[in-house]
């Protein structure tokens, strides 16, 4: 067992020390039974309980973690992925009165959104309660919440009933785990329990809406569209506004596999085999994935075929990047999705894996 001593000194707010211990064993515990849920949940919220940290799925990706209101705790979460300070982590809630309590406003807009939308994948962006850290927002004075539809993190989270700060449960910058099997290929060895709630439905971060402004602003494009949220909100302004981040996911590189990852458009193998030798891309150290046949795919070290329908295609990416990554390729090639309104979240993950 290796211990590293650690410091939050480079979160704002923070002074706190602990250890971190690499080379832990790392137990997964299954919850596809209720007594196997029962179990796990207990087990989960002992652990957050007394300020440690622990990898929980939820219907986008697992999150890793913490009682949000333990500055400790939270400043372990981003000791252990390598994440900076100045990026914030999201509150995740079970139900409207939780979510108050980490609001100093709970506006009528706040309401009819949580009514339309939760539990699911928007995340609202409010002024924070005085209760929530200083490395919960990265020093700003806002804090996302969401209330995630996952039944296994409703559980826990209602039986510990504090929110849960819990950013995606992998190393900072890396691609998000959508399955218990991703989360240990990276934090294996770091942390001590994740809870096993099988693959994650929707796949991708949830949709980051902030409602401390007017009009709302939309700070991360998600699988809850921004025609679904205009239908509730009346208007919308798009992008991250000057100062301190307000919402995760708005780093220029982000979700990247450990290969490096090339956005291209093609029209038949030729025209994709004259880009790649442009590039000097060679074919056979190659991970290609696509949405439609692909001629000559026994050329390329490994070919995958996504869906066509943009929340499928969602649900399969970050499956479909870590089992690409997984042999070593030199290169991944993607297809870019349609600029169409329905594949902006997917576009905004691959351009920034390209970054």
């Amino acid at each position: 067992m290796i211990r590293e001593r650690r410091t939050d000194n480079g979160v704002p707010g923070g002074n706190h020390e602990f250890t971190l211990m690499h080379n832990i064993a790392t137990e997964v515990l299954p919850t596809h039974t209720p007594a196997l849920l029962a179990g796990a949940v207990r087990r989960a919220v002992e652990r957050l309980r007394a300020g440690d940290i622990v990898a929980l799925p939820t219907e986008t990706v697992y999150g890793l973690a913490a009682n949000a209101l333990d500055a400790g705790a939270v400043a372990r979460v981003f000791a252990v992925k390598g994440r900076p300070a100045h990026n914030p982590v999201i509150c995740h809630v079970a139900g409207t009165a939780l979510a108050r309590r980490c609001a100093a406003e709970w506006p009528l807009l706040a309401e009819r959104l949580a009514a339309a939308f939760w539990p699911g994948p928007l995340t609202l962006v409010l002024p924070r309660a005085v209760s929530i850290p200083d490395v919960v927002t990265a020093g700003g004075y806002t804090v996302g919440i969401r209330w995630p539809a996952h039944p296994v993190m409703q559980a826990v989270i209602a039986a510990c009933d504090f929110p849960l700060a819990a950013p995606s449960a992998n190393l900072a910058g890396q691609l998000s785990p959508t399955t218990a099997a991703h989360v240990l290929r990276q934090l294996n060895g770091r942390i001590p329990l994740v809870l096993d709630g099988g693959p994650a439905h929707v796949g991708v971060e949830s949709t980051v809406l902030d409602i401390s402004v007017h009009p709302p602003c939309l700070l991360r494009p998600g699988m809850i569209h921004e025609e679904a949220l205009l239908a509730v909100a009346g208007e919308l302004a798009r992008g991250p506004q000057a100062g301190v981040l307000r919402s995760p996911g708005l780093l220029r590189k982000h979700y990247s596999p450990r290969a490096p990852l090339v956005l291209l458009r093609w029209t038949h193998a030729a025209d994709l085999h004259a880009q790649l030798r442009a590039r000097g891309v060679i074919p056979a150290r190659t991970a290609v994935l696509t949405r439609a046949e692909l001629p000559g795919a026994a050329e390329f070290q490994h070919v995958a075929l996504l869906p066509r329908e943009a929340a499928a295609y969602a649900r399969a990416l970050y499956a479909e990047l870590h089992h690409a990554d997984a042999g070593g390729p030199h290169w991944i090639v993607v297809e870019s999705p349609p600029d169409e309104p329905a594949w902006r979240a997917i576009t905004d993950r691959l351009t920034r894996a390209a970054a």
